[in-house]
């Protein structure tokens, strides 16, 4: 919460952060088991992990025709 102007101002979150990083982590772990050799592969394991949902979204998007 933050006053503004002496009012009380109430965020509401809807709490997908937690889902989005639990898929974080279970990419991270899965790329990780396949680039684990270098420094250079565990970095694009974690570049791989932190932009699978776009990927994912493009492809599904292009699967249907949209």
């Amino acid at each position: 919460m933050s006053n503004v102007h002496g009012r009380t101002k109430t965020v509401i979150n809807n709490g997908s952060g937690g889902l989005w990083f639990a898929g974080f982590i279970g990419t991270l772990v899965y790329f990780l088991q396949y680039h684990s050799g270098s420094f250079a592969l565990v970095m694009l394991a974690i570049i791989k992990a932190l932009f699978w949902p776009a990927f994912l979204a493009y492809y599904l998007l292009k699967y249907m025709g949209i």
